[in-house]
């Protein structure tokens, strides 16, 4: 499915629609998530949390949104966190240059290149403002860095463009006050906010947004010492090399040099893992090797993991090896230690990251999902069981002769466990087809049969494949499907 069926979907069905619509002054880049949305969100985050916290036992924190002002400066954002942005002489219109230069001149200029490159650019290529004709200024750097003022005296700080920070800032006591030891994950989740110049394509670029980052502490003298190498040293991850993404094994990857070491392969591989149970399409994902044009002011070595999507490739996830530029940076501003002792040795422990963004996640999930059965003329969103908003819609065939109140006392019974959408009214055809679209992967229908035997008509979203079962199986068959793996 493409992008504009996707969009169709989310509006229609409440997975996600633009924040304040009915106001003619909303601003582009805030969006709101619906029922729909808000359940597939929930569970996606319930399978980050078992198959990347949990599995590699990290703690989980939850930050402030608004930090203080030497948060940022130590961590570079005030300085770096910019984008080239490009203003029309005539009218006035702003644009980002790497963007405007790349729809209009087919030419890809990373956003952390030299300003003169992007002036060149527009030179060479008769560049002008797409709204007027008009000839651009010279390019400058634009903080997206949201600022606020606390209190009467308005004393400058900031809301986070990354949920990361806090981990960094707290990392001395939770490593004492939790006990922890090296290699040490830390993960958090929630939002974060850049004012980026020209939001665009509803999830996919917004100023609000939602991250799940992980930053995995360690001592970079022991980055190949990985005792869970093996569990995931037949993983196929696929790496982009200078033309097509080649599949290879997480220890093939670590053979031929596409990874550096055994702790950043191990990271790929469960990374890759976990989202081959999203639904996501793996034969359509790479993990990108960023040149140092590409890659963060703070990372030394990065690996974008890519999703191909009817746009184009999304980066759905940063895995950046930061060294130790967020601890020693903090250390100097806070005049605090961050040192620790990892067995007798003692270590300014290094930082490999994985920045998760969740609503281009749920997007991919969604155009992966979606698919036009045209054999039965439907949109049908095959989600995994254990991501769907809803697991099961109960429905009676009629609201009379005793079959609602019948539907109403399934509903009641299942409704705590599951989740369950109660469905009367509107022919059953319709009530299904609203189902298939939401991704519910069950379909329960009571008739004038379950009356007389207590049995009900169970409906398969996929096949449409249809059977009856006793009422009181039902529980075991929805426990066995939308249960998480």
């Amino acid at each position: 499915m493409n992008y504009e069926e996707v969009m169709k979907l989310a509006l229609e069905r409440g997975f996600y629609f633009p924040s304040c619509e009915v106001y003619s002054d909303a601003s582009a880049g805030f969006w709101e998530y619906g029922p729909s949305g808000v359940g597939l969100k929930n569970k996606f985050l319930e399978l980050w949390r078992r198959e990347l916290i949990r599995r590699d036992g990290m703690m989980e924190i939850d930050g402030s949104q608004i930090m203080s002002k030497s948060v940022f400066e130590a961590s570079g954002h005030l300085g770096n966190f910019a984008d080239p942005i490009i203003k029309c002489t005539k009218c006035n219109s702003t644009f980002r240059a790497d963007r405007t230069i790349a729809e209009i001149a087919n030419i890809e200029i990373p956003e952390s290149a030299d300003l003169n490159e992007f002036d060149n650019a527009i030179i060479e290529n008769k560049i002008k403002c797409p709204k007027c004709k008009g000839d651009f200024g010279t390019t400058k750097k634009f903080n997206m860095m949201f600022k606020v003022g606390i209190g009467p005296q308005e004393e400058e700080a900031y809301l986070r463009p990354e949920t990361c920070q806090s981990i960094f800032v707290d990392f001395p006591r939770l490593f004492k006050t939790m006990r922890g030891k090296l290699p040490l994950g830390i993960a958090q989740v929630g939002k974060s906010f850049r004012n980026e110049i020209a939001p665009r394509q509803s999830l996919l670029r917004l100023r609000e947004f939602y991250q799940a980052e992980i930053e995995v502490f360690c001592n970079p003298g022991r980055l190949n010492e990985v005792e869970k190498f093996a569990e995931i040293e037949n993983t196929v991850i696929r790496v982009q090399t200078d033309t097509e993404p080649i599949s290879m094994t997480c220890k093939e990857a670590l053979e031929t040099g596409a990874v550096p070491n055994k702790f950043v392969a191990y990271y790929l591989g469960i990374l890759t893992e976990f989202y081959e149970k999203t639904g996501i399409d793996i034969s359509k994902s790479r993990f990108r090797k960023l040149g140092d044009k590409e890659k963060a002011f703070y990372a030394e070595v990065a690996f974008d993991f890519e999703v191909e999507t009817t746009i184009g490739w999304l980066e759905l996830v940063a895995c950046n090896y930061r060294a130790d530029y967020d601890l020693s940076s903090h250390a100097k501003m806070s005049k605090e230690k961050f040192e620790v002792m990892d067995n007798d040795e003692k270590v300014l422990p290094h930082v490999f990251e994985i920045s998760m963004g969740i609503d281009r996640s749920l997007y991919t999930i969604l155009e992966h999902s979606l698919k036009n059965d045209e054999e039965h003329e439907r949109m049908v969103l095959s989600l995994k069981p254990y991501l769907s908003p809803v697991h099961v819609g109960i429905l009676s065939l009629v609201k009379k002769d005793g079959l609602k109140e019948k539907t109403d006392e399934i509903f009641i019974n299942i409704k705590r466990k599951f989740d369950a959408f109660l469905d009367h009214s509107g022919a059953i055809g319709r009530r299904y087809r609203r189902l298939d679209e939401i991704g519910a992967p069950f379909a329960i229908t009571v008739d004038h049969q379950t009356l007389e035997d207590n049995t009900v008509t169970i409906r398969k979203r996929d096949s449409m494949e249809q059977s009856r079962v006793n009422i009181s199986e039902i529980d075991s068959i929805l426990l066995e499907s939308v249960a998480f793996p």
